[in-house]
């Protein structure tokens, strides 16, 4: 084979151009510290080896995994809940309950409201011996 009909190899020197050094310093200069990485939780905080960090971190999952399984198998039945009144005793679907504690709550007040306007004058409640004069909330005490 002829050398001269072969593609030319470019030997020039690896080293950067002074424009591509001076933009490597730059970015250097204004690279966050160690403890700057670690609050973003970008570097682990620990003092293990690096080897070692993978199986710290799979160890710690596995011990809130564990203590996730243990406290909800120790979780109290919806039954018990409902009876210390945690949760509603409504089998209405999650997004409706807003609506049915509001509609329980304006019928109630509606209820409320019926009952006051039929209560008895009270000359009545007097006549019947229910109250004694002493006792009308008409007449102002002293």
């Amino acid at each position: 084979m002829d050398t001269n009909t072969a593609t030319s190899i470019d030997e020039t020197p690896l080293s950067a151009s002074p424009e591509r050094r001076s933009s490597l310093e730059k970015h250097l200069q204004r690279r966050p510290d160690v403890q700057d990485l670690k609050d973003r939780h970008i570097l682990l905080n620990t003092n293990v080896a690096p080897s070692l960090q993978a199986t710290q971190q799979e160890l710690a999952r596995q011990v809130t995994t564990d203590t996730l399984k243990k406290h909800l198998e120790h979780r109290p039945e919806r039954e018990e809940l409902v009876e210390r009144n945690i949760l509603p005793t409504t089998h209405a679907a999650p997004a409706l309950q807003a609506n049915a504690r509001e509609l329980e709550k304006h019928m109630l007040a509606d209820h409320l409201d019926q009952k006051i306007q039929n209560r008895p004058n009270p000359e009545d409640l007097i006549s019947q011996g229910i109250l004694t004069e002493d006792e009308d909330p008409r007449v102002p005490t002293v």
